[in-house]
């Protein structure tokens, strides 16, 4: 489980394996509690990524949902609707970081 990670995920699932089942565990039933199907999930998660000016979350979501049938064309308007609310500098920087895993 921990090779398809992020590096710091990764290490941190490696090194703290009850950490990483209860961080995935509150996650999951994140996920379950409410009634967003899968795919908004992955865009919204995405969304709040670029929001979060997080490079490494960005390319993580991008990288899920490309491995979950999302297209590369959902993704660049989710960084281009960010542009409207936060800021074209961040909504390019989205951009960016999607297109350093579609391109």
């Amino acid at each position: 489980m921990t090779d398809k990670l992020p590096a710091a995920a990764g290490k941190l699932a490696e090194n703290h394996p009850d950490v990483w089942k209860s961080y995935a565990a509150f996650g999951k039933a994140i996920a379950e509690a409410g009634p967003l199907d899968a795919r908004t999930r992955r865009l919204v998660n995405l969304a709040l990524a670029i929001g979060g000016r997080s490079e490494g979350a960005v390319h993580s979501h991008a990288r899920q949902a490309l491995a979950e049938g999302l297209e590369k064309s959902d993704l660049e308007h989710v960084a281009l609707l960010a542009m409207t609310t936060l800021g074209f500098p961040q909504g390019v920087a989205g951009l960016s970081w999607i297109k350093d895993v579609t391109d």
